[in-house]
């Protein structure tokens, strides 16, 4: 008797752990959840919300929080170890990589995720089609000497306006870097610009303004805006910011997309940044308005 009333006590106590612990014992294990926090970019931030819910299908049991603030907000976070990855749209410069290195004793790895163009905005009611990589340093840079469309040779439809209403990006803004150097050869940019925090917002304002010239990512066109064809000097053929021409290096106004991470990539950042080049997560780097890589068979 006894012993038969051991039994089920022993029994008793193993169905109880076995509901305390939720391990085995004919029930399944608990999901572990595993978050992978995002940053940087203002221009891919569009791109890196679809691939992190894209990815939710694939791998349900990672969560993927994406956050913009510019380029320039993602390394320092990256290095302090408050992300695990970083969107950039600018590649880091050297002494970026040797401080993240003396900071952490690791080196930052970029990982090419595609490419993107920087596209020259215009209103839609504007007749200017095309324009050089000097007309652009002259709008734009400082002593530049454009300051009316008459001087490009055209006339804003609808309006009395001649006056040209720059619109720019914040310094920390991988574009505003790119156009500075790339553009402006370093120099500094002219002061009275129209300065707005995100890409999306500089096309909104070329769009709600008829005199306006922007430089934004090619993925936040709209119909309310024209992007002009851009050449190198007035004698160069001028080229549309399409996939043909960033891939063959054609239109002068195309950047990698890259994502970093501290180090060589781990565990879930490991397999998220691999299923971003494959050919889904490439899908989604077109249907974002971006550039995909290459097709792996031509890498």
């Amino acid at each position: 008797m006894l012993d038969f009333l051991g039994a089920k006590l022993s029994a008793g106590w193993a169905s109880l752990a076995c509901g305390l612990l939720l391990t085995g014992c004919n029930q399944s294990s608990p999901v572990h959840k595993v978050t992978l926090r995002i940053k940087g970019s203002d221009t891919m931030l569009n791109l890196a919300q679809a691939w992190a819910e894209d990815y939710k299908r694939v791998a349900p049991d990672v969560e993927v929080e994406v956050s913009g603030g510019g380029s320039g907000a993602g390394i320092p976070a990256l290095v302090k170890g408050t992300i695990d990855l970083y969107d950039a749209s600018l590649k880091l410069r050297p002494e970026q990589i040797e401080q993240a290195r003396q900071i952490t004793g690791k080196e930052p790895k970029a990982v090419t995720v595609g490419y993107e163009a920087v596209a020259i905005y215009v209103h839609q009611s504007n007749p200017l089609n095309e324009i050089s990589l000097e007309e652009i340093a002259q709008i734009y840079g400082e002593g530049g000497s454009i300051t009316r469309w008459s001087e490009l040779g055209v006339k804003i439809p609808g309006t009395d306006g001649d006056k040209i209403v720059r619109v720019s990006r914040q310094p920390n803004s991988g574009a505003y870097e790119f156009l500075g150097e790339q553009v402006l050869n370093k120099k500094n940019f002219k002061l009275g610009s129209l300065d707005v925090e995100g890409a999306k917002e500089v096309v909104e304002l070329v769009a709600s303004t008829a005199t306006a010239i922007g430089y934004s990512g090619l993925g936040y066109a709209t119909p309310a805006v024209k992007t002009l064809k851009v050449k190198k000097t007035g004698n160069d053929p001028a080229y549309d910011p399409n996939v043909a021409a960033i891939l063959a290096k054609m239109y002068p106004l195309a950047r990698p997309l890259q994502v970093y991470t501290l180090g060589e990539p781990q565990g879930a950042a490991k397999a998220y940044l691999e299923w971003i080049l494959s050919d889904a997560g490439q899908k989604v780097v077109e249907s974002s308005g971006f550039v995909p890589l290459e097709p792996k068979s031509t890498r």
